[in-house]
């Protein structure tokens, strides 16, 4: 049988300075570790299921001798029972670092969610939405829970306040708190179903947001009076109401107007092509250009093809602007307001097919299935839509007059 250690006191021990690896006595396996800067620590070398290994016990001397043996007796009981000391370590070890990553709050995982999709959404104020509708309405009720305690009682807590006077605010509300405890879920540190989700939970709790507020459509402007509009907003000076006129010849939505760059116009071919990263949609959409619409393009100044074609005073022209030009009009409209109008038009004065409006307001058309067999946007037929409607906007002749002119 191999010689025992000599059972160290704890003054010897104290004494063992020199680097290597030093037997203490007093429990099988058992030494103080030196290393060459001095740094000492216990190690217990075991045998577990017939391979040798060794165990660190924690450093000296803030772990004492004392400790350090009885520390090597409980391994070694376990060894004896069958246990794997180390293995139990590390279940153990992982066990807390698991827990650690669990203890998230949920305004925590909501940043996180942010920060994941903020780079696929179409720009920052949907990001800035997002963070402000959880921040205002969800914080100060689950802010602080952790992701994993959020329960469908404390969803209730939060839509309950708005849901009859802030329906489409707590909508959204709704929705978002779904989507950051689904990411919560996907990432295992939350179990069950969702306690936000509509369908068979809050639907129970909650009346159906149709039933209590009535959806606000965009104020539009009557399809009779839309030749006079037009004849009015062509006498008017300034970019903010060249770019009004110029998204109601297109039917175009306010933000792509405003950021259009004469890099995107072809003069000669009557086309304006938005690039997909400015589309809502996501995919480049190809405008035909009326002779109207046209006509305005070539009577504003020249520009370089990095500028805007409508720009500000200090860069692209804010949606206020257009707003403001449609408020000293005295016209209740709003600018989106105007594609209702055209829509309207092309169903009640025009025989262009359905698909054809919804493609020329970069609409999708059909579901999923139909899109992939789907490769053309009807341009040709798009041409003769939007040539239509220059002219019936251009009704009271105003084709040989230039804002210069009036």
């Amino acid at each position: 049988m191999p010689r025992k250690a000599r059972e160290l006191s704890p003054l010897e021990v104290r004494r063992l300075t020199n680097s290597g690896r030093w037997s203490v006595g007093g429990v099988d396996g058992l030494a103080l570790q030196v290393t060459e800067a001095g740094a000492r620590s216990w190690v217990l070398r075991l045998r577990v299921a017939g391979s040798q290994r060794e165990m660190g016990l924690g450093s000296f001397p803030t772990i004492t001798l004392a400790d350090a043996r009885e520390k090597a007796r409980v391994h070694r009981t376990k060894i004896a029972a069958g246990q794997d000391p180390i293995l139990i370590r590390r279940q153990t070890a992982s066990a807390a670092v698991a827990e650690r990553a669990a203890q998230q709050t949920f305004a925590s995982v909501a940043s996180q969610y942010v920060a994941q999709h903020e780079k696929g959404w179409k720009n920052k104020k949907h990001g800035a939405q997002w963070t402000a509708t959880l921040e205002t309405y969800a914080a100060p009720i689950v802010g602080r829970l952790l992701i994993r305690d959020v329960t469908t009682a404390h969803v209730i807590r939060v839509l309950e306040p708005i849901w009859l006077t802030k329906t489409e605010t707590a909508t959204r509300v709704r929705s978002r708190m779904e989507l950051v405890l689904d990411f919560a879920a996907a990432r295992g540190l939350r179990e069950g179903l969702n306690p936000a989700r509509w369908r068979g939970n809050l639907d129970a709790a909650l009346p159906k947001p149709s039933k209590v507020a009535k959806v606000q459509h965009h104020a539009a402007l009557d399809i009779r009076e839309m030749v006079d509009f037009m004849a009015r907003l062509n006498t008017l000076p300034g970019n903010g109401a060249r770019a009004l006129e110029f998204a109601v010849f297109t039917a175009a939505r306010s933000g792509e107007v405003r950021g259009a760059k004469w890099m995107e116009i072809d003069l000669l071919n009557s086309l304006w092509t938005i690039p997909a990263a400015r589309m809502k949609s996501g995919r480049e959409h190809r405008v035909p250009l009326s002779r109207p619409a046209i006509r305005l393009l070539r009577e504003l100044p020249t520009a370089d093809k990095d500028d805007l074609v409508f720009p500000g005073v200090d860069g692209q022209l804010s949606d206020m602007t257009l707003t403001a030009v449609l408020r000293r009009m005295k016209v209740d409209a709003t600018v989106h307001g105007f594609r209702s109008t055209f829509r309207d038009w092309i169903s009640e004065s025009t025989a262009h097919s359905t698909e054809v409006a919804e493609m020329a307001l970069s609409h999708a058309v059909g579901d999923k299935v139909e899109a992939a067999y789907r490769r053309g946007d009807l341009f040709e037929k798009r041409v003769a839509l939007m040539s239509e409607w220059g002219s019936f906007l251009r009704a009271r002749n105003l084709e040989g007059v230039t804002h210069s002119q009036q």
